[in-house]
């Protein structure tokens, strides 16, 4: 078990998390409970699962919700690109979050990568 907020990918998840909700709130109103919901549910799930992954017991289980974490960025990319796409959100803004969710899921593999090689 280890403390989940000395980890960076989880510090540079969280920031993301804020910049998701920030960003959000200028989507349609249409869209507070579709996209929007979304992206905030899909943001706060990769620093939630690296957290809880940090508080299990086995290095396997870490890794397993790593696995997830990585699944719910994924899955947040491509809202924001949908974001985009709908002209929701502008190409800046879209490319600086896609840049910090790149390095985050770069950050995540090497994570894993790193407890596989010690399985």
């Amino acid at each position: 078990m280890q403390d989940y907020r000395k980890l960076v990918v989880w510090q540079r998840a969280h920031q993301l998390v804020l910049s998701v909700y920030s960003t959000t709130t200028a989507l349609p109103e249409g869209e507070r409970f579709g996209l929007t919901s979304q992206m905030r549910r899909a943001a706060v799930s990769v620093p939630a699962n690296i957290a809880e992954g940090c508080g299990r017991e086995t290095p396997g289980e870490l890794k397993r919700f790593l696995y997830v974490a990585m699944g719910s960025a994924r899955e947040l990319d491509y809202h924001l690109l949908l974001a985009r796409d709908l002209h929701f959100i502008e190409a800046q803004t879209y490319k600086r979050l896609a840049g910090e969710l790149d390095e985050i899921q770069r950050m995540l593999n090497v994570l894993i990568h790193k407890l596989v090689s010690q399985s």
